[in-house]
């Protein structure tokens, strides 16, 4: 019975997460919506087997978070990260989405090294603090002010004046 009103706690959590893990996925991959389901499986996978002992860590939301940019570069740093699917960009967008400024965002993303993305998405994206972001990446706060600077500036010479003309519409 134990076992049962573990799996039905951690099913709770799973479904509350998931579509909040799977957009950050989505923001880390630049896209990739099919590496973006496999990167929320492995993390939550990896939630479930830490689930008995998931009553020590404070945050288990956060902590899902951590193991997901982890998850993420991990994966960057396999040899076969470098290989991208071809295919088109789904159709579905929300009502008041720009795609074309989606796309470019996620490609200008996709531009950036894993690490920065990383940084840009957990700092811009996930609204989280300098100091938690070091300690998600297992970087110095100084590191993630720097990549934070240097991705941004990246993102704003991919994006160019392009950014205005999307601003504009």
């Amino acid at each position: 019975m134990r076992r049962q009103a573990r799996t039905d706690d951690f099913r709770e959590f799973a479904v509350g997460r998931a579509s909040h893990l799977y957009r950050s996925a989505c923001l880390l991959t630049s896209g990739d919506t099919h590496l973006a389901e496999d990167l929320v499986q492995e993390t939550l996978g990896r939630m479930y087997t830490l689930w008995g002992r998931i009553a020590r860590i404070d945050n288990p939301a956060g902590y899902a978070q951590t193991v997901l940019v982890r998850n993420f570069l991990a994966h960057q740093r396999r040899r076969s990260a470098t290989e991208r699917p071809v295919g088109e960009v789904p159709e579905g967008t929300a009502a008041g989405d720009d795609p074309a400024l989606r796309v470019a965002l996620l490609d200008a993303l996709a531009r950036l090294a894993p690490k920065d993305r990383a940084v840009v998405v957990l700092r811009y994206w996930e609204d989280r603090s300098i100091e938690e972001t070091a300690d998600v990446l297992n970087v110095s706060s100084a590191a993630v002010r720097t990549r934070a600077v240097r991705a941004l500036a990246k993102l704003r010479d991919h994006l160019g004046g392009s950014l205005a003309e999307f601003a504009s519409l």
